[in-house]
């Protein structure tokens, strides 16, 4: 736990956001990728290997900012 909560503290919050708007919301034409996987998701049709890998590279930057948010804000004083 504590080589996480040391990775975490490596990554700095700019980078994050970066990482979000870009890789995270890449292609923004016509929609952001992400959205369209998720709506797959969300319609059952999130079935191809391809668009489940997709949806996770996309969701990785806002899975990593989801973490390191919860790493601060519940961290031990």
């Amino acid at each position: 736990m504590e080589f996480l909560a040391q990775f975490l503290d490596q990554i700095s919050w700019p980078i994050v956001i970066i990482a979000c708007l870009t890789l995270g919301l890449a292609p923004f034409f016509p929609e952001p990728h992400i959205w369209e996987k998720l709506k797959m998701l969300m319609a059952g049709s999130l079935i191809k290997p391809i668009d489940i890998f997709d949806l996770l590279m996309h969701a990785a930057p806002f899975l990593l900012a989801a973490v390191k948010l919860a790493a601060m804000v519940f961290a031990p004083k």
